[in-house]
């Protein structure tokens, strides 16, 4: 009752907090839309029919195509876990404004490169794009521990990220428009690029990696942070990082068992984004492929889902309804055993229930969005002085999963369309939510753990009582 009612006396309606919130959602934004630019835009580069043919045409074979689309991945994944580490030392604001900042200079270089290079150079410059943004979640996760009361953790959390979507929605949605357009398909790269540029320049004169950086933060919303905050972690005025508790991290249950379902999760959701549109092709006779706002049509759910679950997230915290952890394996529950009833449904849907194909399609992505409020927060539920850490290392794992996924859909499906083929496809993604889940319901905590802060561990005792508040 105290800390509800301390949260209901201290701090502004929309503080600095939510602003902090609000720049992390507009670069998660501009970060999937440069991710994604390319899927649409290629489809014009090597095809002028498609869009303005007053521009270069690119006579790329689909396995060209496919190598330099999966060549951002290759660096996406190897900065993961450095990106954890170099977040936690010099704080999550450089390391986002430099993996955003690049990615989008290297963006507008695009077509440049493209017309120097050939193929080549553009699958070198998406590499080092991937490089670049895989300082996106760790550093995101590091300015969200330091940021975010644990009160508003899910709900600040899942804002934030619902950028995502958002970006994905509007590139899917518009690209085809531009390509078409006077611009061609080199305004697909230039009008990303330039707004990234734009994100990057206010992320540099109005975020912050901490409340103790921000000089203008008012008393009443710096105090709520830290005290929120205070059983968690350390005040940063004049005190240096700490060192990386490695082996007690890798050694940590409750990690590991984050650590997989994040795999898990992966799994399924590639699956779904790389695979769904052949399957539809093959099997259900449609490219959504073909219809941009067909295509953006599931992410616009997830996008919209957000809200609604972190609504429903906030009420049940604001009224003490459910502790903490409950409430963690109840959404993540929802984000990945309804995706599994859909999924293995959708294996069964022939040719001639098209709509229904894309309603399942539609609430499996949709309904995805539940995590943000239980695996992908859990992280800075376990250790918010290494939050960034955590994400590093897990997204890294995940990542790997997400470019097995494909290559095992390849293995099994040797005849595009054979329905029982994809239907065991769907059914291994099912299982892989299935497992995942189970086990984040078994084993998975929302304790702060003991390698937290290793330094301060000799004084746990004296602040039980108000960690146990801070904690639920």
């Amino acid at each position: 009752m105290v800390k509800n009612r301390r949260l209901e006396s201290e701090g502004p309606i929309f503080g600095i907090r939510h602003l902090q919130c609000l720049l992390v959602f507009c670069g998660l934004s501009v970060a999937y839309a440069l991710r994604v630019n390319l899927s649409v835009a290629i489809v014009a580069m090597t095809d002028r029919n498609d869009s303005n043919p007053d521009f270069d045409e690119y006579k790329w074979t689909e396995k060209t195509k496919s190598l330099v689309l999966s060549s951002f991945f290759w660096g996406y994944v190897v900065t993961q876990v450095p990106a954890g580490s170099l977040a936690h030392k010099f704080g999550g604001k450089v390391m986002l404004l430099l993996g955003i900042g690049v990615c989008s200079v290297l963006t507008v270089l695009t077509p440049i490169c493209a017309k120097l290079g050939d193929w080549k150079l553009v699958c070198g410059l998406r590499v080092i794009q991937g490089l670049s943004q895989g300082f996106l979640f760790p550093s995101t996760h590091t300015i969200l521990s330091k940021w975010a009361p644990v009160e508003e953790r899910g709900t600040l959390g899942t804002y934030s990220y619902s950028g995502a979507q958002f970006g994905t929605v509007v590139m899917l949605a518009t690209s085809g428009v531009v390509a078409s357009s006077s611009m061609g398909w080199p305004g697909i790269f230039y009008i990303s690029g330039g707004v990234g540029m734009v994100w990057t320049f206010a992320w540099f004169a109005w975020g912050a990696s901490s409340p103790a950086e921000y000089k203008k933060i008012s008393p009443e919303e710096k105090k709520l942070i830290e005290t929120s905050l205070g059983c968690a972690s350390k005040p940063e005025e004049n005190t240096a990082p700490m060192k990386t508790p490695w082996c007690r991290i890798l050694t940590s249950v409750p990690f590991l068992v984050l650590t997989l379902v994040h795999c898990t999760h992966n799994w399924g959701f590639w699956t779904l984004l790389t695979e769904i549109p052949t399957y539809m092709k093959n099997i259900l006779g449609m490219d959504i492929k073909s219809n941009a706002l067909l295509s953006a049509l599931p992410y616009t759910a997830m996008f919209l889902m957000c809200f609604v679950f972190s609504t429903l997230q906030s009420t049940l915290s604001r009224h003490q309804c459910i502790p903490l952890s409950v409430s963690r394996k109840l959404f993540n529950s929802i984000g990945h055993w309804i995706p599994m009833i859909t999924l293995i449904a959708l294996g069964y849907v022939g040719a001639d229930r098209i709509n229904l194909a894309i309603v399942l399609l539609t609430i499996t992505v949709g309904i995805n969005a539940s995590t943000y409020l239980g695996f992908q927060v859990n992280h800075i539920d376990l250790s918010p002085n290494f939050a960034g850490v955590l994400m590093g290392i897990t997204n890294c794992a995940a990542n790997i999963m997400s470019i097995i996924a494909p290559l095992i859909v390849g293995f099994i499906v040797t005849d595009e369309k054979s329905s029982a083929q994809w239907r065991f496809i769907f059914f291994i993604a099912a299982g892989f939510y299935f497992i995942g889940n189970l086990l984040f319901v078994v084993f998975g905590k929302t304790t702060v753990q003991s390698w937290n802060d290793m330094e301060s561990s000799r004084v746990a005792k004296e602040r039980d009582g108000n960690c146990a508040e801070s904690q639920h």
